[in-house]
């Protein structure tokens, strides 16, 4: 089973545009599922992460905020 990626976003929200784009070319490469959730969808997650999109999580643990972190993405995914 490959490992999920969670991208927490916003519509409209530019770093997180960058930070899907970032993760695209590495979802191949590195065999990993990506999902995408909108925090506007859900009150918990608005709250919890309004001001530190876009926020990447490994199977459920947040590994980065804003920018992408790629060397800590490819040290999480290693572990799986």
């Amino acid at each position: 089973m490959r490992p999920v990626v969670t991208l927490y976003h916003r519509q409209g929200c530019h770093l997180c545009e960058r930070m899907a784009q970032a993760l695209r070319p590495l979802q191949e490469e590195l065999a990993f599922d990506i999902q995408e959730k909108d925090i506007d969808e859900d009150p918990v997650l608005c709250q919890r992460f309004r001001t530190k999109i876009p926020v990447l999580a490994v199977d459920g643990d947040i590994l980065c905020c804003h920018v992408l972190d790629e060397r800590g993405l490819r040290a999480a995914l290693a572990e799986d």
